[in-house]
């Protein structure tokens, strides 16, 4: 009986895994996770990674001052174990759908309510936490997959950085106290 059931979990357990990796291989863009320690607090960002293919991105495949989804497929997540300052936007613990507005003369970064969600397809301004503005810089070298990074930027602080294309786009993330 207990080799039966033995047997029985590793043939589940495989065939889960089985249909994980099929899953992300269907997937164009892979999907990545990115997270930090901002002393005993974690913020996690989920996110598809697309690729540029040689495509003009921002004001071609990505419309200027239109809701982006930030990333491929879903909508990206950011999760976090603590309350946060993001610019100058409050946000509780939580989890939450991160969007951006790119424009030719500057960012903006959404923090929307509703984290599952499918790309910006049903995306409501209604659900906002907030938006923020976000520094723009012109990379040195070409960004050919859409990244998001958190890196430390203090002890109670973490900088968010999304680059693709010629483009880097970055706030800061202070832990509330």
């Amino acid at each position: 009986m207990r080799k039966l059931i033995v047997t029985t979990m590793t043939v589940l357990l495989l065939a889960g895994l089985a249909l994980t990796v099929g899953a992300q291989q269907q997937r164009l863009s892979p999907h990545e996770t990115t997270s930090i320690n901002v002393g005993r607090n974690k913020i996690t960002i989920t996110y598809g990674r697309p690729y540029m293919k040689g495509r003009k991105i921002f004001g071609g495949l990505e419309s200027y001052d239109k809701v982006w989804r930030t990333g491929a497929d879903e909508a990206t997540t950011l999760e976090t174990t603590a309350d946060l300052q993001i610019g100058s936007l409050k946000v509780p613990k939580g989890t939450y759908a991160l969007f951006t507005i790119p424009g030719q003369n500057g960012w903006k970064l959404i923090v929307n309510k509703t984290a599952k969600q499918w790309g910006a397809f049903e995306y409501k301004q209604a659900d906002d936490l907030g938006r923020v503005d976000m520094k723009v810089t012109r990379t040195a070298q070409p960004v050919e997959q859409f990244t998001i990074s958190l890196s430390a930027g203090g002890p109670d602080q973490a900088v968010l950085t999304m680059a693709w294309e010629n483009t880097s786009a970055s706030v800061a993330i202070n832990v509330a106290p």
